[in-house]
């Protein structure tokens, strides 16, 4: 390389760095002016509507007959024959099933040894009034003791007719000279056979002091419906017994039932880490309806209700200090202020405007910026804590 291009790339370089430098120093002031400058940001708006505000908690349970009566049987043994058919309507006395008595062993040795000794004190007792009322008779004997002898003989009689009874009675449940029999298992009550958990050839316990003893048949009336179900304990406190329920059946669609609260209960149960407390209510159900006892159900407990009422969605609401409510309401193209409301009650989604807006406000929808140290203040209202907070 030549002394000349030396000296020429040494004025290069210097002179190239420099308008590097220079540039790199434009562009960042051009930068820095961008970023200083306001960037005005454009935010989505929602008017006011009128709707229907329902406040209101929903409580899960099940609809079963108030009155669910259990048939059992007076005898053990094995079910010989049974006379219904599940969904069959009842009447009270009608014959339900059959019993064959299959008696216990150490009973039925018991009753057999007691009818022999019974005989047998029957037989001498015999044996004495008659020898004594030979003599009464020929006037040998006063009639005092005549009279003890007749009442030991129909003592002894009435003995062994007791014991012939009871040995009838464990071996057949029946007993001669009565109508009734412990065999045949009758309907206490009358309404529609819910179920029949036993079969013909079952095996049966009788009902005693202490045990149950095996159900027959479950009879319930299906015209007096009650809807059960279970309420937490932070809404417990708003519903009182007279309230009104709607039902949503799960298995009948696009039809809800009236019920009237009728009981809540005292005492809470925990269910997975929250307190519930059970509650019932009468079904009012049309006759031409029929509704299966153990279906599914859940029950709309209203508090309150609004009907075409200004209203916004909750979410949009802020809150300042002393509990006072406010939103951002557009007074020109992408302006604000803020406006203090007065609410009502909440669903939750959706709040009930009391005051402070029109159905033509527009109300700023996007929270990127705080606005509390921007905005002027509408003209003082007086304003209430809303109702309540729902999630959003």
């Amino acid at each position: 390389m030549t002394h000349k291009k030396k000296n020429l790339l040494k004025k290069i370089i210097p002179i190239t760095i420099a308008a590097l430098a220079g540039a790199t120093f434009i562009y960042t002031l051009y930068f820095l002016y961008l970023k200083s400058t306001d960037k005005k940001e454009t935010y989505a708006t929602e008017q006011p509507a009128y709707m229907n505000i329902v406040q209101k908690t929903v409580a899960s349970g099940s609809v079963n007959p108030r009155k669910e009566v259990e048939i059992k049987s007076q005898v053990s043994g094995v079910v010989d024959k049974i006379y219904v058919t599940e969904g069959e309507y009842i009447k009270t006395g009608q014959l339900l099933a059959r019993i064959k008595i299959v008696p216990n062993v150490i009973n039925l040795h018991n009753a057999e040894s007691n009818l022999n000794k019974a005989r047998i004190a029957y037989e001498d007792a015999q044996r004495e009034y008659e020898r004594y009322k030979k003599l009464f008779e020929e006037k040998l004997i006063s009639e005092v003791e005549y009279n003890k002898y007749l009442l030991a003989f129909q003592n002894s009689k009435e003995n062994l007719i007791a014991a012939e009874n009871n040995l009838q009675l464990i071996r057949e449940g029946s007993a001669k000279n009565f109508s009734a029999t412990s065999t045949l298992v009758r309907s206490t009550v009358e309404g529609t056979l819910l179920s029949l958990p036993v079969k013909e050839g079952s095996f049966v316990i009788e009902s005693n002091t202490f045990n149950a003893g095996t159900t027959i048949a479950t009879v319930a009336d299906m015209n007096d419906m009650i809807f059960t179900g279970k309420v937490d304990e932070s809404e417990v406190g708003k519903i009182k017994t007279g309230m009104k329920l709607e039902l949503n059946v799960g298995a009948i669609e696009n039809k809800k039932y009236e019920a009237i609260l009728e009981f809540i209960s005292p005492k809470g149960v925990i269910e997975d880490g929250a307190v519930k407390f059970e509650i019932k209510a009468a079904v009012k159900i049309p006759p031409q309806d029929f509704i299966r006892a153990g279906y599914s159900a859940n029950a709309d407990i209203i508090f309150a209700r609004r009907d075409s009422v200004l209203s916004i969605k909750e979410a949009l609401l802020k809150f300042g200090k002393n509990d006072s409510v406010y939103v951002e309401v557009e007074k020109e193209p992408n302006v604000f202020e803020k406006r203090l409301v007065k609410t009502g009650i909440s669903d939750g989604i959706n709040i009930e405007i009391l005051s402070g807006l029109s159905p033509k406000d527009k109300i700023k929808v996007q929270y990127k910026t705080d606005y509390s140290s921007s905005v002027t203040s509408s003209s003082p209202m007086s304003t209430t804590p809303r109702t309540g907070r729902g999630r959003y």
